[in-house]
């Protein structure tokens, strides 16, 4: 089996899981299949570059997370090929209010930024935080506020997890290249000239070597998006939280629709996006996915970043 089959079976393995047991959560993922629209803003589409191209015309063509990830994001519906989740909902948003259809390609955090640097995908929705580096070949349109939480195993004697002190010695599972981990190696680096313990990064690429990981006592702690991990929290009750951190520590950090920099699309996407939330489909959209606690009252164009 390849590595994309075992990621889309563990992906398949979730869905059902998500839908047998979405009732602990508050979150109907049948209901949810259904999409949000909302209406063209014939403004937001006037700010389309003149012969911008597309790379399926008329279709906005967006990576989003899905194989090794989980709700909220991304997840199959029962058909196991539509794409629903989060962030497949703020792709349509966008799409819609630029007078276009959407074309949702599955892909891993790995290949999201190749494949928009060299034009595989319009954009990403794969709630990618905004940062100092990644401005420098991206374009971000913010749609979330970025908070990342800490969570153990459920029977776990670790009460709180809040601070760079808290992470000395610990094993701690996250993701490579990610602000969290931006974060914790940060921290790290304070600890160390403190004298206290280093703490051990553990990288896996799928949520199923993640909770193996945890569940196995492999890793002390799992520190990653706070809205995704919570749902999980919930829906297993295998794992509880155990410390909030800002997402741009110490200063709040955004989510953003990333795009490629210098190709003049992020204001269309900017003034779609402001065009959802004045029309209510947004708090739609966060609402039905348990994601409200992260909404923006507007979108912002390359704002302050986490390192900036």
């Amino acid at each position: 089996m390849t590595h994309h089959k075992k990621l889309t079976a563990i992906a398949v393995l979730m869905t059902i899981s998500s839908l047998a047991n979405a009732a602990n959560t508050g979150i109907d993922l049948i209901a949810n299949e259904k999409p949000i629209d909302t209406p063209k803003n014939a403004q937001a589409a006037a700010k389309i570059p003149t012969n911008f191209k597309f790379v399926n015309p008329g279709y906005l063509t967006v990576a989003v997370a899905v194989l090794g990830s989980a709700p909220p994001f991304g997840l199959f519906a029962r058909d196991n090929k539509t794409v629903i989740g989060s962030e497949a909902d703020i792709a349509r948003l966008v799409a819609d209010g630029l007078g276009l259809k959407v074309k949702l390609v599955p892909a891993s955090w790995e290949d999201w930024p190749l494949g928009v640097t060299s034009g595989k995908y319009d954009a990403a929705a794969y709630n990618i935080t905004v940062t100092r580096d990644r401005k420098t070949k991206f374009d971000f349109a913010t749609y979330r506020q970025d908070t990342l939480g800490f969570y153990v195993k459920s029977t776990s004697k670790i009460t709180s997890i809040k601070s760079a002190p808290d992470i000395a010695g610990k094993r701690i599972i996250v993701g490579s290249g990610t602000n969290q981990e931006s974060v914790l190696l940060a921290w790290d680096k304070e600890n160390q000239a403190k004298g206290l313990k280093p703490f051990t990064p553990i990288y896996v690429t799928d949520d199923a070597a993640a909770t193996l990981a945890l569940q196995s006592g492999r890793a002390d702690a799992q520190f990653g998006p706070n809205v995704a991990y919570a749902y999980r929290a919930k829906l297993t009750g295998n794992t509880k939280l155990v410390g909030i951190v800002p997402g741009g520590w110490p200063k709040t950090a955004n989510i953003a629709f990333t795009i490629k920099k210098g190709n003049g699309l992020v204001d269309a996407v900017q003034a779609s996006i402001n065009s959802a939330i004045a029309n209510g489909s947004y708090l739609q959209v966060l609402d039905r996915w348990g994601e409200s606690v992260e909404k923006i009252d507007h979108s912002e164009i390359n704002p302050p970043g986490l390192g900036d």
